[in-house]
């Protein structure tokens, strides 16, 4: 009897000292995640500015200056028209990217044509390869479509890439039961009144996640801005914040906080459809 319990015991010590070092690993793991954040948003309060002023990782003085200037010191550094330049840009690039991959999914998912297995491992192949690979390529084509120093020469590029990744939606809409199109068909409705009338409705947790996306991308994104946009009214929050001077660091830092926000709150009031539609286009039942 005496000889269970010390197994017992021995077993529950194993299970919680095995539970203590996970969460000591993971409280690690947190605190490397979280530490530079935690700097950057201290290093927004920087009263000097500057990053040479600082006394190892931490400013020596605290101040509000860099939020103030940052929309008010607009006449070489207008974060505001970037912060604008970048809604635009985002929510175009969304909506248009949005209904281009839902689209495309729902067509992969629905129609069966001939080639379609050879664009599907056509556009999985291509995917492997990371995007930057073809801006010279993108650059030369946007200078022939004269969309250089434009912001709809952006939202083009962003719009035309979004349903390259459609395949998680593609596993969303073979969820659905294709019996809900036979019925609708034989009460006369068409292949696009059965996708806006029963197919969409049903797709909100999708909708959701590929607008979320689509959004995020180009609200990010540097390399593409900064290829193809010249003057500095035009820049996006993402180049704006990279041509300020050495001097002006704090205010780097707060510019790059104050975009994160609007985002962080996105993620926060739809993570619940974001988690839905990822999961549910995941497995293929």
């Amino acid at each position: 009897m005496n000889q269970a319990k010390i197994k017992v015991f021995q077993a529950k010590s194993k299970k919680t000292l095995g539970v203590l070092i996970t969460y000591c690993i993971l409280i690690i793991v947190a605190f490397i995640f979280l530490f530079p954040c935690l700097w950057l948003i201290l290093a927004s309060f920087s009263k000097s500015g500057s990053i040479y002023s600082f006394d190892g990782f931490f400013p020596t003085e605290y101040g509000f200056e860099a939020f103030q200037s940052l929309f008010t010191d607009t006449v070489m550094y207008n974060y505001p028209i970037w912060f604008r330049n970048t809604l635009f840009i985002s929510v175009m690039s969304c909506i248009f990217g949005t209904g281009l991959t839902i689209l495309t999914a729902y067509c992969m998912s629905r129609f069966r044509f001939k080639s379609r297995k050879a664009l599907m491992k056509t556009t999985l192949v291509l995917g492997m390869f990371p995007s930057f690979m073809g801006t010279i390529a993108v650059y030369l084509m946007m200078t022939q479509f004269n969309l250089i120093n434009q912001h709809w020469g952006l939202i083009l590029i962003y719009s035309a890439q979004a349903p390259m990744g459609y395949m998680v939606q593609k596993g969303f809409f073979d969820t659905i039961p294709y019996s809900i199109d036979e019925a609708a068909r034989i009460d006369g409705a068409s292949n696009f009144t059965v996708f806006v009338k029963f197919i969409l409705p049903m797709s909100k947790p999708m909708l959701v996640y590929t607008a979320l996306t689509a959004f995020t991308w180009p609200w990010s994104d540097f390399i593409l801005p900064k290829m193809l946009l010249v003057d500095k009214d035009l820049y996006t929050v993402a180049v704006g914040l990279m041509s300020l001077g050495e001097t002006e660091f704090s205010r780097f830092a707060a510019g790059s906080i104050f975009i994160a926000i609007p985002i962080i709150l996105l993620y926060f009031c739809l993570v619940k459809y974001m988690i839905n539609g990822m999961a549910a286009g995941a497995v293929k039942e």
